[in-house]
């Protein structure tokens, strides 16, 4: 005779507890990814303004192009138009970190996650004293 298996139901605490990690892991996650996409890049900064004006200089190249510097040109076009797109989407970084604040302690430690690599992946020291994350945690 085959065995009956009991369906074992989560409790209420245990469906809070999924819950509140899920939702630090998504704070945390976006706080990240606003540090990476606001991270300054080497080089002389590009500004709206730079990009236009080669967005005007391709547009007078295409004129004369032939069909290979002209697909290359559009392709160029393309990346240049991409990169304004871009710098037009702010991040706020403000709000992402006031919210990273709030749970960053919790987070760090049910994963058990050190001061020294919140540091590594780019979260300033101040950013973690407010959060209550010290060298010692």
């Amino acid at each position: 005779m085959a065995k009956k298996f009991r369906r074992s139901t989560m409790s209420p605490e245990h469906k809070a507890a999924l819950a509140k990690g899920r939702a630090e892991g998504r704070v945390v996650r976006e706080y990240l990814e606003g540090l990476r996409a606001t991270k300054p890049k080497r080089g002389r900064k590009r500004t709206p303004e730079t990009i236009t004006a080669q967005l005007s200089e391709i547009d007078a190249q295409l004129e004369d192009a032939n069909p290979i510097d002209e697909l290359m040109l559009v392709q160029r076009r393309r990346d240049l138009q991409a990169e304004l797109d871009r710098m037009s989407d702010s991040i706020d970084m403000e709000a992402r970190e006031a919210a990273f604040v709030e749970v960053a302690k919790s987070y760090s430690e049910s994963k058990k996650i050190s001061y020294a690599s919140w540091r590594e992946v780019g979260v300033e020291a101040s950013v973690l004293t407010k959060a209550g994350i010290t060298r010692s945690s």
